[in-house]
Formats: C-alpha cells, structure tokens, sequence
C-alpha cells in the first residue's frame, strides 16, 4: 500500500503564503516518538533536469534490517518554485509525493534528504513531508541550515547538539570516522536520540545512510 497525504494544501503559493503555511503546519509536528515495528525505510531525494525546469523526485525503499532494496519509483513535475532558502519543501515536494503514490509497499520510515525541525520555523522537508504523509521522518541534511554546534569528535558515531535561540533542533552527527559529519533532525513523530539511532541503523561504511545514496542515485540527472 503507498503512502498517500492524509490532507492536502495549495502549492501556488508567494514565498509569503508559503511561509505562513510553514507557521501554521510547525504546530502539527511530533517531536516524540510515535512508531510501531520498522520493516521499511524509505530515503527520499530530488533532483533537477533541463536546466531546473523539471523536479526529478526519487523514493528508495529498502527493507530493514537488511538494507536490501525493496523496490523505487521516481516522478517527474515541472518545478513550481526557484530555489529559496527555507521554502525547499515547496519546491520539492508535490514530485515527492507523486513517486510516494507509485510505491506498492507502505514504509514505515522516512529519511529525507534535508532538514526536520533543524529550520529557521522548525518546518523542512522531513517535517513538511511527515505532516502530510502522517509517517514517521527525520532530516538527514549534508549542510547546516541554521544553528550552531561544538566541534564533532572524529569517531563513528559521535555527535554533538546543534542548537538555535536556545533550543536542542538536532544533532550533527559523524557516520564514519574523520568524514564531514550529517546535521541531523526529527522530522514528524520521531524523537531526536531514536532519529540519531535510526540513522546510524541505516549506516553502513560509507557517509551517507543507504536510504539517501539509493535515493540520490535515483534522483541525480549526471
């Protein structure tokens, strides 16, 4: 069975309509964890062809504990939105959604190629995506959106805090000793110590879990 949203919303919106949708859904999000037996995590990823014209959205679902991959779909759609810091999730989303449809498994959980609540309004593409879907998510982002962090010590597996205004919104995170740690977040009913866990699960020897390489080499246009 696919994952199909439990609610729907306009996508043709101003950066200002979408912003203020990001503020309303942020009070939909579960930072705790709500979620049964893991049999299938998904990595989500999306890419860009003809000049960024066309959104190329890739689902990799691989089952667990095994890291085998189960099966994929990739969905094509005009890109609705230029890239805008902070609003990554309406650019990228509808195609996600569209390849989520064309699953014939239900995964249990998501790994996103982006951010969770580790976002200037708590709302990324994790969050976004797990309001919608009503499915666990976390972000597993390559880059620091927003916050600050001490520095990660150089093992596999350790981390630091990642904090903005005060407040715990992820975890920078080293998946393999002396590589370039990820910044990871909850994205919807997913706590931050078990989102760290669940990442690390799908870690194998290289830097990225296997739900993001499957996914990005699904989504990358080389």
């Amino acid at each position: 069975m696919a994952l199909h949203p439990v609610f729907e919303h306009r996508w043709d919106l101003t950066p200002k309509e979408a912003i203020a949708l990001q503020q309303e859904l942020r009070g939909r999000v579960e930072i705790t964890d709500r979620y049964g037996e893991i049999r299938w995590v998904a990595g989500v990823d999306v890419g860009f062809e003809a000049r960024n014209t066309i959104t190329r959205a890739a689902v990799a679902v691989l089952a667990y504990p095994s890291l085998e991959l189960h099966e994929h779909a990739i969905a094509r759609q005009p890109t609705r939105m230029p890239y805008i810091p902070g609003l990554l999730s309406f650019r990228e989303v509808p195609a996600v959604l569209e390849a989520m449809a064309r699953l014939d498994s239900r995964p249990d959980l998501l790994l996103c190629d982006g951010q969770g609540i580790a976002h200037p309004r708590r709302f990324g593409i994790a969050s976004h995506l797990g309001v919608l879907l009503d499915v666990p998510a976390i972000g597993v982002a390559k880059t620091r959106l927003v916050g600050t962090h001490d520095a990660v010590p150089e093992g596999r597996g350790e981390s630091v805090p990642l904090v903005d205004r005060g407040e715990r919104i992820g975890a920078v995170l080293r998946t393999r000793s002396r590589v370039k740690p990820l910044f990871i977040s909850p994205g919807h009913r997913m706590g931050l110590e078990h989102a760290v866990e669940w990442v690390m699960a799908c870690t194998t020897r290289y830097r990225l879990p296997e739900t993001t390489r499957r996914a990005h080499r699904l989504a990358s246009c080389d």
